[in-house]
Order: structure tokens, then sequence, then C-alpha cells
């Protein structure tokens, strides 16, 4: 009797840790999806002022050195917002609703995207942070 608790006890102790071990996996996974997120709805509202400054660098471009680079800073705006409607798309392209916003699991193919999304969202934050802090001080706004 004892051996059989003594069994049971060790199989009660694997398959709790076990589970702890398939949390701990799933818990990753969301966050590093939370996290991902979190990059995107940090950046995201930026893009409305990226619109309005495009706006104002237009206006101030012409065929000067100043102009040249109200011109430059006008592209830098233009493509880091493109890239944001580019990585929308191809996140949205990779994963569904569930997996996004409900922590539904992933596959192992998943895994991987989710891994270079990261790369690829904290790249484009900083390309979007650059592009604004450069117009804001042609424009004077710093």
């Amino acid at each position: 009797m004892k051996k059989i608790l003594s069994i049971l006890a060790v199989i009660a102790v694997f398959a709790n840790t076990s589970c702890k071990e398939e949390k701990k996996e799933d818990s990753k996974v969301n966050s590093q999806m939370e996290r991902v997120m979190a990059i995107h709805d940090e950046v995201m509202p930026k893009m409305g002022s990226m619109g309005k400054m495009v706006g104002e660098l237009s206006a101030k471009e012409d065929s000067t050195e100043l102009g040249m680079q109200y011109a430059n800073a006008k592209k830098g705006l233009q493509d880091a917002h493109k890239a944001m409607m580019d990585w929308m798309q191809g996140f949205g392209n990779r994963f569904d609703a569930d997996e996004i916003l409900n922590g539904k699991a992933l596959t192992e193919q998943k895994q991987t995207w989710l891994d270079e999304e990261e790369e690829k969202v904290k790249a484009l934050r900083e390309q979007i942070n650059t592009s604004i802090a450069n117009a804001k001080k042609l424009l004077g706004e710093e």
C-alpha cells in the first residue's frame, strides 16, 4: 500500500511539474505577444502627428539646402508611416485575433514568427521615433 501511495505521489508531482512548465511556456509566449502589442500601441498614436508634420514640412520644401532637409525629414516620416502599415499587415497575416488578443497557443512556426516580429517592431519603433525627432528638430518643436 505504501508503495502504491509513493508511486501515486511521484506521478502527482510529475504531472504538477509538467503542467507548471507548460504554463510557464504559455506565459512566456503571452508576455512576448503582449510586449509586441505594447510597442505597437506605443507608436500607433504617433501616426496622426506624423501626418501633420508631413504637411508642415511639405510647405517648407524648396530647392535650398534647408528646403532639402525638410524634404528628407518628410520622406523619413513617410517611410516610417509606410513601414508601420506594412508591419501591421504582415503581422495580421501571420497571426489571428485569438493568438493576438486571447493568448491562444502558437505553433512552433508561429513562435519563430513572433520572435521575428518582436525584432521588427522594435526596429520600427526606433525608425518612427527617430523620424519624429528629426522632423520636430527641423520644425523647431524641440
